[in-house]
């Protein structure tokens, strides 16, 4: 690994919601679905959707930040999310769902915080913006099945996107953003 890259790590539901939005961002070298937070060792999709690891689903963010910055990361994760939802992410539930931006060194958590902050000030919520703000712990990527589902199920990912209300909801959060600049 290059020296100069750095992580991010970002829990915001479902992991395959969250690798195309950071995948797509020039300057982001890979992206992976998987799980973090908790106590368990190597675990598997199986076990931390049952909501007993104490791991939540998320995705590690390798990134140059010569090219991206780290706080236009913490945009994109805030687009993506519902982040006064403490209970876990549209049809998700369960605290293995729930959001969180793990930050991997002061610098991080002090953006991370100062962001947390200015949504919170911004009014696009009503409600208090509730992810937590926590340390990087292990990072276990997930099975190869789940790594850029987004691209090899398309049909099915928009299917599930729609349905479980994150669309809906994202489209719904963007308006009253854009209404607001």
């Amino acid at each position: 690994m290059n020296n100069h890259y750095q992580y991010a790590t970002f829990a915001g539901g479902c992991f395959w919601c969250l690798q195309g939005p950071f995948e797509a961002q020039d300057g982001v070298i890979e992206v992976w679905a998987g799980y973090t937070g908790g106590t368990t060792e190597n675990p598997t999709y199986q076990q931390v959707s049952q909501g007993n690891t104490g791991h939540r689903e998320a995705v590690q963010v390798l990134f140059d930040p010569g090219k991206i910055s780290y706080t236009k990361l913490l945009e994109i994760f805030w687009l993506q999310i519902d982040p006064t939802d403490p209970n876990g992410q549209f049809a998700d539930r369960g605290s293995q769902y729930k959001t969180a931006i793990f930050y991997h060194n002061e610098e991080q958590k002090r953006l991370a915080l100062e962001s947390k902050e200015m949504l919170q000030n911004s009014a696009v919520f009503d409600k208090k913006v509730v992810t937590e703000i926590i340390p990087a712990t292990k990072f276990y990527k997930a099975e190869p099945d789940h790594q850029f589902y987004y691209r090899k199920n398309p049909l099915h990912y928009q299917l599930y996107k729609k349905a479980s209300g994150r669309e809906q909801f994202i489209n719904s959060t963007l308006g009253k953003q854009r209404k607001r600049k």
